[in-house]
């Protein structure tokens, strides 16, 4: 059920989500700033390996961190359950949203970007 608890961990996620997903994309962007001449899918590729191992950890800690909640007992454990339930299972699936779908979304819309440029600079000549 979509309790009150269940509410404030997709925030929670939420908020872990864009983090890694704004790291990642920044990183993207410095490593493009930095070299030009770098075409967009080395620059993803790079990101992901440099980014991999702090996203990985980030999710493993914090789906280990619940873990006690999520099997815990006593005084108010049925409200905290579904709270770590929700990150638990969030963290799964936002990973790998994360170190898949972002970079491909990415490197698809630097396509898009590019084909206006193309198409401008041919009718200026």
């Amino acid at each position: 059920s979509l309790g009150i608890m269940s509410i404030i961990g997709l925030i929670t996620l939420a908020g872990i989500v864009v983090n890694n997903a704004i790291v990642l994309v920044d990183f993207i962007n410095a490593r493009r700033r930095e070299n030009p001449d770098l075409p967009v899918r080395q620059a993803v590729l790079e990101a992901c390996q440099v980014r991999l191992r702090p996203i990985l950890m980030t999710s493993i800690t914090t789906i280990f961190g619940l873990l006690p909640v999520a099997i815990g007992y006593g005084v108010g454990a049925e409200f905290q359950r579904p709270l770590a339930a929700t990150i638990m299972g969030g963290m799964v699936s936002s990973t790998i949203l994360t170190l898949f779908v972002i970079p491909a979304v990415y490197e698809a819309l630097s396509r898009l970007e590019r084909k206006p440029r193309k198409q401008a600079e041919e009718q200026a000549v």
